[in-house]
């Protein structure tokens, strides 16, 4: 089984010595430099490049200045996607966003997880888990989605949020770690 394999099937991998791998970061962070570095106002050229990093989008979305991810290839947006600026995803396993998800400034999400034994760690092994966003959802700014979570439809995640468990639908859910404080009526 090749590295990129045990990435994708969630086992643990190297992702720094495999040449693959490496080769796939190379060209992912050479067209995030590209779109970070267009001018502003060519909508037109970002929305391409973004498309071109991008596993799947709709049609409709806007991604500010600036963005990095590893992959790309891992990533879906739905319609009406938006992120403010400082956008980070770390795809080494799916992170999907469904419709009309709004995410604020200088948020991340970490689909990445290293070991918690440190012989394990120091040898550059690594393993992820997908991160799936309901429609609808809205984050603040400054938030963290680790790697595994699922986040319901129709919620909010509260500026500076960790979001370390899956939340569930029609709720507000804040702090660190994450936890829900109110359900909201299904409109």
């Amino acid at each position: 089984m090749t590295e990129k394999e045990k990435m994708l099937n969630g086992e643990l991998y190297d992702a720094c010595l495999d040449e693959d791998l490496f080769k796939d970061r190379i060209k992912c962070k050479t067209l995030c430099q590209k779109y970070n570095n267009l001018k502003i106002e060519n909508l037109d050229e970002r929305k391409n490049v973004i498309k071109e990093i991008l596993f799947k989008t709709g049609n409709n979305f806007h991604i500010e200045q600036s963005f990095y991810c590893d992959y790309g290839y891992n990533i879906s947006i739905g319609e009406n996607f938006y992120s403010n600026h400082n956008l980070v995803i770390l795809d080494c396993a799916k992170v999907e966003f469904g419709d009309n998800v709004f995410v604020g400034p200088n948020c991340g999400f970490y689909a990445a997880e290293h070991p918690l034994d440190f012989k394990t760690r120091i040898k550059g092994l690594e393993y992820a888990k997908p991160i799936k966003v309901g429609n609808n959802v809205w984050f603040g700014g400054n938030v963290v989605v680790l790697a595994g979570v699922t986040i319901g439809e129709n919620s909010v995640i509260g500026a500076g949020s960790v979001v370390t468990k899956d939340i569930p639908s029609n709720c507000v859910a804040v702090g660190n770690p994450c936890k829900v404080i109110k359900k909201l009526e299904n409109n």
